[in-house]
């Protein structure tokens, strides 16, 4: 019978350690744990009260929307492409108004959020990337750092989210 080699052994649990940490924050990602989960703080909100803000908050749910959606494509899109140019800090990344233009942008802004989300969890899933790895056009940014970025600031403003519908009496208990 053939022995293992210590160095593939190694090689294994390094393997399985790197498939653990993939799994972890990818449940980050998805609302796993403390987190909640974007469909979960977006289901059954009424259209009418999109644009309204909450006594003493200074954010409607459209505004919190379309910074979430906004903050995590300027994450994904640094995250893969060298040529990509933040909006400028912090007007670009709230909308002008409180309440959506249409129903169809609240769902366009669903979809998008929907998709980068999608996107930085393809980033994680890929065996191919190393999370470790300096992103070359950052400056020590790496996969594993703008995916828990991600995670946490999406966690962050899905929280308000769900206080706005709280304080507007749209939120189940």
């Amino acid at each position: 019978m053939k022995k293992k080699s210590p160095r593939s052994s190694k090689r294994t649990v390094a393997t399985t350690a790197g498939q653990a940490l993939r799994e972890q924050v990818l449940y980050l990602l998805r609302g796993g744990g403390a987190h909640l989960n974007f469909e979960t703080a977006i289901a059954g909100l009424p259209a009418g009260l999109r644009g309204v803000k909450p006594p003493g908050l200074p954010f409607s749910a459209w505004r919190l929307l379309e910074h979430l959606r906004i903050a995590q494509w300027d994450i994904v899109e640094f995250s893969v492409n060298p040529k990509h140019i933040s909006p400028a800090w912090p007007d670009g990344y709230w909308p002008e108004t409180d309440a959506p233009p249409s129903d169809a942008a609240w769902k366009k802004s669903v979809q998008q959020f929907r998709r980068d989300l999608k996107r930085m969890e393809s980033l994680v899933e890929n065996p191919r990337a190393d999370l470790d790895a300096p992103i070359p056009h950052g400056e020590g940014q790496t996969i594993l750092r703008e995916a828990l970025l991600v995670a946490d600031h999406n966690a962050y403003h899905l929280g308000q989210l769900v206080l706005v519908r709280r304080l507007l009496g749209a939120w189940k208990n």
